[in-house]
């Protein structure tokens, strides 16, 4: 491992346990310290789907599955990636670890991002605010999935 991708980890580590040791009501004898990396990981990439969806959708004039699609893959090859190195450093095979991951996130693409999203717009609500109440059931699957499945601790 690098010397720079070392240290980036170690920091990022830091700035995890010092989150999860500042959480109130005794919580951090219960949330593991890659739940808070997750949420810092995901809230980066959340932030960079909405900014690709608003300039493909809002900006381009592309049509909202494809823009909800191009966003999706964007943000979620970057998780991909920061969260196999940051947050739960795995050193497993790229392989069969990144064809899990593919599957868990291909559900949840269908379930949360166009079936959430596609259906409340459709009701009526602003497309970004449908987007974020589908995010809500997205982050609790994909971090779970992401845990126990994609990224667990190999034996």
């Amino acid at each position: 491992m690098r010397t720079d991708t070392g240290r980036a980890v170690r920091w990022f580590h830091l700035v995890c346990d010092t989150l999860v040791a500042a959480l109130p009501f005794g919580l951090s004898r219960v949330v593991a310290p890659t739940f808070a990396g997750y949420l810092l990981v995901s809230g980066f990439t959340f932030a960079l789907d909405l900014v690709v969806l608003t300039a493909l959708h809002g900006v381009a004039g592309v049509t909202l599955p494809v823009a909800v699609t191009v966003a999706y893959c964007t943000a979620f090859g970057t998780s991909y990636v920061l969260n196999r190195t940051l947050n739960f450093e795995s050193h497993a095979a790229v392989g069969p670890q990144l064809a899990r991951y593919v599957v868990v996130v291909a559900l949840n693409y269908l379930i949360f991002i166009l079936g959430v999203t596609s259906g409340v717009a459709a009701l009526g609500l602003d497309y970004r605010l449908a987007r974020l109440l589908g995010s809500l059931g997205e982050g609790l699957f994909m971090y779970a999935s992401m845990r126990l499945l994609v990224f667990r601790a190999q034996r």
